[in-house]
């Protein structure tokens, strides 16, 4: 007879948890990366991590905290972690994760959980393996220094804004968001190009593990967009994350984004899949 169950994991089923989150190494960066750094104690984590069992072994994972996020989750799993998220309530701000099992959860919950504030159904995930083989780096695209948070603190605002349509300086007064723009400075995982005291390009590796690094936060100043800044930029970042990371380094784009999918593509990123974002 088959057995399934779905639980909170806890603190001793980190290898386990581990092991799902490995075999899609990639799609998981950004779960894996903070599972290795916090374990999976709730308040470490900053959320609850469902796991789907079958036969008595752990199949499918979803993360539970400001995102909700599935992890190799089978039709049978993003049903059981749907109803838990039903019963709960909304908590998250976003539901995001590989497109397929992403929509089905949506479908499950849009009924007590919509309207969503916008749905991106398609965005695409791209991989690089290798540094630009035809985009030459920015020499002047570097390591924010950790005395210049008030200069790329505004670009992150402005990225943020543009990208997500709400101010991350809403609610808290932007406490968790200037801390998290903080943290990536510090471990050396932003990256600028600043002139006159301004940055003109930035982007960060909001994602890191051994096995995969993600890039994120993409943003040229308005004034110097339109002169392929975006590629240099992230040809720079792409050599740093290569060297000093990961060997592999992704990103997801929305699929309406054309010129950007064009710029990834020339610098050598290739689409291998996508993901989906249900934003509230």
């Amino acid at each position: 007879m088959l057995t399934q169950t779905a639980r909170v994991l806890e603190p001793a089923d980190l290898g386990a948890a581990l092991a799902v989150l490995d075999s899609a190494p990639v799609e998981n960066a950004f779960v894996t990366a903070r599972v290795q750094l916090a374990g999976l104690d709730p308040w470490r984590l900053g959320g609850e991590m469902w796991g789907w069992y079958t036969e008595g072994r752990l199949a499918s994972l979803c993360y539970a905290g400001a995102n909700l996020v599935p992890i190799c989750a089978t039709p049978e799993a993003v049903r059981a972690f749907a109803d838990r998220a039903r019963r709960i309530g909304r908590r998250c701000s976003s539901i995001v994760g590989p497109a397929e099992p992403t929509a089905a959860l949506w479908r499950l919950l849009e009924p007590s959980w919509g309207p969503a504030r916008d749905v991106r159904a398609h965005q695409p995930l791209m991989v690089a393996e290798e540094p630009s083989a035809t985009v030459t780096p920015d020499p002047l695209v570097r390591r924010v220094r950790k005395d210049e948070m008030e200069v790329i603190t505004p670009a992150c605002v402005a990225m943020f804004t543009e990208e997500v349509g709400v101010s991350p300086l809403a609610g808290d007064g932007g406490l968790l968001y200037q801390a998290r723009v903080a943290e990536l400075v510090g471990s050396g995982r932003s990256f600028a190009r600043i002139e006159d005291g301004k940055v003109v390009f930035k982007a960060e590796i909001g994602a890191a593990t051994r096995q995969a690094c993600q890039i994120q936060g993409v943003w040229v100043a308005p004034e110097h967009r339109g002169k392929g800044l975006s590629e240099t930029g992230m040809a720079a970042v792409l050599r740093y994350a290569l060297a000093d990371v990961a060997p592999v380094v992704s990103l997801y784009v929305n699929d309406y984004n054309t010129p950007a999918r064009a710029a990834y593509r020339r610098v050598g990123f290739r689409e291998t899949g996508a993901f989906m974002s249900v934003l509230f």
